[in-house]
């Protein structure tokens, strides 16, 4: 019996790793200067752990350090990139691309956008949640200036096909972005051959802790320009003014470390433990139906939909395992699922739906008492409805 309970929502935050919480320590109490001040040792010290912070999280994604603008997550990420390189680019077009199929923190702000006059199109994905290049280059216009991706989707884990979105837009000379929230750390990126211009990621995603985040800003073949969000201070060479948050970033840093030298074996596992959960599930209750693409998917995800039983009830009869509900994505919208919508799941199926999120500290126990905890409980629904 494994220890109660099972942790199975890896997509919407990860445990901090130890290492990355004993790299982090120190900055609370010992080297706690202000990375802005340059006056004195302490400033020095501050500067120096977040230097580092910096260069590790670039190198994770083939980046240079100078090329990383320090946020408080992959939300402001977003909001950054998308939000920021506009402004600059109004002269060459007002035509802006994005996907059903994107996180609200991607799709939100190009809405806003475009009640502003932008023009925006929203390209629905194929039924296993993939957004093609083919789909994409159907919509581009000469006045096109922005196109923004995912790279894997938080809720069906569809790894979508960047590098050829990346190249298709730079042949253009369109600019492309993409939340690689989901995918940084689990799946192979590299800025420069995905022709990448704007990359947001989040350090609660790769083991790390909540509050700090980055994006990548492209500063040559093409340079990017950005207008700041927020001004006063002019932090980040004056991107994103504010106090750095030194300990934050170097748990960051740390977790894009580990992320980088552990990433190949440890995806292998997961992807053997979340095949182990699939087929596990799948052997013991019929008529259910995964979401997402079968194989193009992030290593740990497996998004199910279970006939004839509601999501939230579900996850009510097993307490014992933490996963997410296709009817509750976001915790400000009771709403069904978008993105299962948009990939043409029923309404009945959306609000069928779990989310299993597998991760650096699954074991394969607790996924053998996930399977038989999640089979009990459809088993005892679907009973209980039929009665």
């Amino acid at each position: 019996m494994p220890k109660l309970p099972v942790y199975l929502d890896n997509q919407a935050t990860t445990r901090v790793d130890p290492r990355v919480v004993e790299a982090m320590l120190p900055h609370f109490t010992m080297t706690y200067g202000n990375a802005a001040s340059v006056s004195h040792r302490f400033g020095w010290e501050a500067a120096e752990a977040v230097d580092r912070g910096r260069e590790q999280v670039a190198r994770l994604i083939g980046a240079e350090a100078r090329e990383i603008i320090l946020t408080s997550g992959g939300t402001e990420s977003n909001n950054l990139a998308i939000k920021g390189v506009l402004p600059g680019l109004k002269s060459r077009g007002n035509h802006i691309v994005t996907a059903a199929t994107e996180h609200k923190s991607v799709l939100d702000p190009m809405k806003r956008l475009g009640r502003e006059g932008w023009e925006l199109t929203v390209v629905p994905p194929a039924p296993d949640g993939l957004v093609s290049v083919d789909a994409i280059a159907a919509v581009l216009t000469e006045r096109t200036v922005l196109v923004s991706v995912m790279a894997a989707n938080n809720e069906v884990g569809t790894l979508n096909p960047i590098a050829a979105i990346g190249r298709l837009c730079r042949a253009r000379g369109i600019l492309f972005h993409t939340d690689a929230i989901q995918a940084v750390g689990k799946v192979p990126l590299d800025v420069n051959d995905d022709s990448i211009d704007l990359l947001s990621l989040s350090a609660h995603k790769i083991y790390g802790p909540k509050g700090v985040g980055a994006l990548f800003v492209r500063r040559r073949d093409p340079p990017v320009r950005l207008v700041p969000l927020f001004d006063g201070g002019g932090h980040e060479r004056g991107f994103r003014s504010g106090t750095v948050a030194v300990p934050l970033v170097v748990g960051l840093g740390e977790a894009a470390a580990l992320a980088g030298q552990e990433r190949a074996e440890e995806s292998a596992r997961i992807l053997e433990l979340r095949e182990r959960l699939h087929a596990a599930i799948s052997g013991q209750i019929p008529a259910i139906h995964l979401n997402g693409h079968k194989t193009q998917r992030l290593p740990g995800n497996l998004n199910l939909s279970f006939a004839g039983v509601d999501g939230e009830a579900l996850m009510m009869a097993m307490r014992d395992v933490a996963v997410s509900s296709g009817s509750a994505c976001t915790s400000a919208n009771p709403e069904p699922s978008h993105v299962l919508r948009a990939i043409g799941v029923t309404e009945e199926l959306t609000r069928a739906s779990l989310r299993f999120g597998l991760g650096r500290f699954t074991t394969a126990e607790e996924i053998d008492f996930a399977a038989d905890t999640v089979a009990r409980a459809v088993t005892r629904l679907r009973a209980a409805e039929a009665s």
